[in-house]
C-alpha cells in the first residue's frame, strides 16, 4: 500500500485541519457515486478513505510515524519476546483475527475495515459531504451508528430562449443545462414569458443510489421586431395608406403564418385595431389567439399638388373647425 501522507497529498508534517481538509476534497472527488462511468473510481476512494484512517486518528498517526503501524494499519513484526510472551501493544501472546481474540491478548489484528475495524470510521466526514445519516442504522455485528444515507441530487436552473415562430409552430427549444447536457424540450401551448417548467430527474445525481435532481427551465420569449404580445394576443402595426383608409381597401400583412391580404374599410381610423382571429399564440385548450392590426396612415413622400389642392377644397367646403391654437 502506498504511503498514507502520499495518497492524501500532505506533508508528514501537516495539522489535523490540512489533514482533514485533503480527505473531504479527494473524497468528494473519488466517490463512486459522483463517477459511475469510471471504473476506477472506487479503487481511488477506497485507498484515499484508508489513508485518513491512518493519518486521521491521532493515535494511528503516532505509531505510523514511529514505525510500529504500516501503510495497511497492521503492526509491523517487532520480533518475540518469548513464544506466548508480550505482543506488541502488552498483553498475553497470541494472535487475533477479524476481532476474535486467541489466547487472551490484543496481539495482531487482521482488518481491512476502519478504525478498529470500523467499516464506518470515516461516516461523519462523508456524511457531510454526501449528505444525512440515518441515526437509528445498525452496523455489522450489532449496534446503533450513523450509517451515510441515500441523497436526493440538487436541482438546477437553466433558461429556454423560444422565439415566436417556434411557439406557433410547436418546435422544440434548445437548453444547456449546468450539468453540461443538452436538451430539447417541448414548451406547451399557453405558456408564457417567466414560466417555469420543471423537469423530472434532469438535475444532479442523487448520492449513495439516491434520485437525481430536478431541472427548472425558466421559458423566456425572445423579442420579436414586428409583434408585441399580450397575453395570447399579438399586436402589431401596418401602414396604410391616405386613399385606403378614406375609400377601403386591402393590405399585404405578415403574420407567424405568413402573409395574408388584410381588408381596410372605409373609413378607417389610426387609433381603430382590426382582428385577425386564430393568428395570435397557442393557448392551453388548443387553437390560438388574435392578432390585432392596428392601422398607421401614410402620405405620400414628397409634396402632391392634386392632394393639396384636394384637402383646401375639402377645408373650405367643411369650414376650418379648429381652434385657435392648432391653426397657428
Amino acid at each position: 500500500m502506498r504511503d498514507p501522507y502520499e495518497v492524501l497529498g500532505v506533508p508528514k508534517n501537516a495539522s489535523e485541519a490540512e489533514v482533514k481538509s485533503a480527505f473531504r476534497k479527494l473524497a468528494k472527488k473519488h466517490h463512486p457515486d459522483r463517477n459511475k462511468t469510471d471504473p476506477t473510481a472506487k479503487e481511488r476512494f477506497t485507498e484515499v478513505n484508508d489513508a485518513y484512517e491512518i493519518v486521521g486518528d491521532k493515535e494511528k498517526r503516532v505509531k505510523f510515524d514511529a514505525g510500529e503501524i504500516g501503510a495497511d494499519g497492521k503492526p509491523r513484526f517487532q520480533g518475540f519476546e518469548g513464544f506466548g510472551g508480550g505482543a506488541p501493544g502488552g498483553g498475553a501472546g497470541g494472535f487475533r483475527q477479524g476481532g476474535q481474540a486467541g489466547a487472551g491478548g490484543r496481539g495482531f489484528r487482521w482488518s481491512t475495515s476502519g478504525a478498529d475495524g470500523d467499516p464506518f470510521a470515516n461516516e461523519d466526514f462523508l456524511n457531510e459531504i454526501f449528505g444525512n445519516v440515518n441515526r437509528g442504522a445498525s452496523r455489522p455485528g450489532g449496534g446503533a451508528g450513523p450509517r451515510p444515507q441515500a441523497a436526493r441530487g440538487e436541482d438546477v436552473q437553466a433558461v429556454a430562449a423560444v422565439t415566436l415562430e417556434q411557439l406557433v409552430r410547436g418546435e422544440k427549444a434548445r437548453v444547456d443545462l449546468p450539468t453540461g447536457r443538452t436538451l430539447d424540450i417541448t414548451i406547451p401551448p399557453g405558456t408564457k414569458a417567466g414560466q417555469t417548467i420543471r423537469l423530472r430527474g434532469q438535475g444532479q445525481p442523487g448520492v449513495l443510489g439516491g434520485p437525481a435532481g430536478d431541472a427548472l427551465i425558466v421559458v423566456e420569449f425572445v423579442p420579436h421586431p414586428h409583434f408585441r404580445i399580450e397575453g395570447d394576443t399579438l399586436r402589431r402595426d401596418v401602414n396604410v395608406s391616405l386613399e385606403d383608409a378614406v375609400l377601403g381597401g386591402k393590405v399585404r400583412v405578415p403574420t407567424l403564418d405568413g402573409e395574408i391580404a388584410l381588408t381596410i374599410p372605409p373609413h378607417s381610423t389610426g387609433g381603430r385595431a382590426l382582428r385577425l382571429k386564430g393568428k395570435g399564440l397557442p393557448v392551453p385548450t388548443g387553437g390560438r389567439g388574435d392578432l390585432l392590426v392596428t392601422p398607421r396612415i401614410v402620405l405620400p413622400e414628397g409634396a402632391d399638388p392634386e392632394l393639396d389642392a384636394l384637402m383646401k377644397k375639402w377645408r373650405e367646403t367643411r369650414g376650418d373647425d379648429r381652434t385657435p391654437e392648432e391653426a397657428a
